[in-house]
């Protein structure tokens, strides 16, 4: 932190960049895949990373796991164990929409230094709303007690999806004058926390405490711990991710069936606006590039954290969805459908944000402070 450039990610302990190194050391040392193109498990070579596809005869499998991360720091601090799983259950299944994938099925891991019967019942119970709201079975987990590790409790898990063979969204297919239509967020997510808790602690909010701004946004519920209460500051926070399997499962099943709102190949691509921001849009595909002239309204609790923090615009659209979740890649011809579509299916606040450009592997924006070249 400086008194120029206030507080950023890696001040609070979270370095975007560094991690990409770190995990392309990981997978550079990955020796070939044992089972050969074409057999049944074998692995289906794909961009973006946003899960892992496998070859299962005439259909594909997709997998992709994931954690709650240092959100569950807050959820600690309150008592507040619900929403958690919830945050778990819509990092991964939303990653398997990226490629076209209906989550079928989930497993989680969860690891305390100590066992507690009455914050596994919570957490129980928001493993149960999570799966309904995604449509998933919920296939077995582990719960691991290590006092010698694990000062905190923490959270992850592991998604199951599939999809027809050859209806996997890669970006390949994604040309310069296509558009991009932003699905609303329900909040911060579960990115960024590090430097949310960082800014809290300059703040010195109370979380338990009416929120120091107006919460409200038209496009989204607060999950409340209790309705009997005037809404707090840790509920703005802790509100859990979006899980976006409804509208993006009927969409996909409608225009692969009927060709409504579109036909199926009008759907180029899917980001999932998560950690790295608007640069997950560099994740589809390797040489366009992407221009957001239309961004999606900022959430109030993202306009308090900037000024409380001194963040520059560049930090908060590297760090948060900053109000949109989901971006969809469509063609031009067909992006008024489909925003119709979803109006209809009672989806609000999407609108068109952007557009693909030949103009170089980036991503710009019409704040001239926010331009990304990597991811």
């Amino acid at each position: 932190m400086t008194d120029k450039d206030g507080v950023d990610y890696a001040s609070s302990g979270v370095d975007i960049d560094l991690e990409g190194k770190a995990v392309n050391s990981l997978v550079s040392e990955l020796n070939s895949p044992p089972r050969l193109p074409g057999e049944i498990g074998s692995l289906i070579d794909h961009p973006g990373g946003f899960s892992g596809i496998i070859d299962f005869g005439d259909e594909l499998l997709a997998m992709c796991t994931d954690g709650v991360g240092s959100k569950l720091m807050l959820a600690s601090k309150l008592g507040q164990w619900e929403t958690v799983p919830i945050d778990c259950m819509a990092m991964n299944v939303n990653d398997l929409l990226c490629i076209g994938a209906e989550p079928i099925a989930f497993v989680d891991y969860i690891a305390t230094p100590k066992p507690d019967p009455e914050v596994h019942a919570a957490l129980g119970r928001g493993l149960a709303k999570a799966a309904k709201i995604a449509n998933v079975s919920l296939a077995g987990g582990e719960t691991a007690s290590l006092p010698d590790i694990v000062n905190e409790l923490d959270m992850s898990g592991t998604s199951l999806g599939w999809l027809p063979k050859g209806d996997q969204l890669t970006g390949e297919s994604i040309i310069s004058g296509d558009l991009l239509i932003g699905i609303p967020s329900s909040g911060i997510h579960s990115n960024g926390f590090s430097l949310v808790r960082k800014i809290l602690e300059i703040s010195s909010a109370n979380l338990e405490a009416s929120p120091p701004f107006d919460a409200t946004s038209k496009h989204r519920e607060i999950e409340r711990f209790d309705v009997n209460k005037d809404l707090t500051l840790g509920e703005v926070l802790l509100n859990p991710t979006r899980i976006y399997v409804n509208p993006m499962i009927p969409l996909f099943e409608q225009c692969r069936k009927n060709n409504t709102p579109c036909n199926y190949s009008d759907i180029k691509g899917v980001a999932h606006i998560t950690g790295g921001g608007l640069s997950n849009l560099l994740r589809l595909h390797p040489s366009l590039g992407y221009h957001i002239d239309n961004p999606l309204p900022s959430l109030p609790e993202f306009d308090w954290l900037q000024e409380v923090g001194g963040v520059s615009d560049y930090e908060m659209a590297r760090t948060f969805n900053m109000g949109m979740g989901l971006c969809v890649v469509v063609s031009k011809e067909s992006a008024n459908s489909i925003l119709s579509w979803l109006e209809d299916s009672n989806i609000s606040g999407c609108s068109i944000v952007g557009h693909v450009n030949d103009n170089g592997h980036r991503v710009t924006h019409i704040n001239p402070d926010i331009c990304f070249e990597h991811y």
